[in-house]
């Protein structure tokens, strides 16, 4: 292990008050979250770990743990509350160290959100000597951000669909 839960979120979220949650994606979410990402997602269970300073939430982390070549690695998204990434750690990394980029390239996910340009090769350099990492990181990164949108669209209070616009009377 690089780093632990409690070190990576405390270095996403300095001095903030940390929840972990579980929540159970229903089968439309799940589909959109995997829509956005352009991939599957793993499960329907998702475990965000909400930050809050002074009471006011400031962003989430989510573990993403995936293969990269034949061995596991977990890495922290950490995503602002407006949905831009935060910070991206390297947890745990099962394969050998060569294949694990130096952390100055996994700053340049930083400040991204959600786009057809948040791809490897186009927004996000490549690796020599680690592809395959800087491809399944990259592919965390969108997994996370497809669900913290569709969290936090499930959050917001909707008008129920027979309310009229603009208060006026149905």
């Amino acid at each position: 292990m690089l780093l632990s839960v409690d070190e990576a979120l405390a270095l996403a979220f300095p001095g903030a008050e940390i929840e972990r949650r579980t929540v159970y994606l229903t089968a439309g979410q799940r589909d959109e979250a995997a829509g956005l990402a352009g991939m599957p997602l793993a499960t329907g269970i998702v475990h965000p770990y909400l930050a809050r300073r002074h009471g006011e939430v400031v962003g989430t982390a989510f573990f993403d743990t995936h293969l990269v070549r034949t061995l596991a690695a977990t890495v922290m998204v950490a995503v602002d509350a407006g949905g831009q990434v935060l910070r991206v750690e390297t947890i745990a990394f099962d394969e050998p160290p060569d294949y694990l980029p130096r952390s100055e390239w996994f700053r340049q996910f930083d400040g991204h959100r959600l786009d057809p340009e948040l791809e490897l090769r186009r927004a996000i350099r490549p690796v020599t000597g680690a592809t395959l990492t800087a491809r399944s990181t990259t592919d965390a990164v969108r997994r996370v951000l497809a669900l913290d949108q569709v969290l936090r669209q499930a959050a917001i209070p909707r008008p129920p669909e027979d309310a009229a616009p603009d208060g006026e009377a149905p």
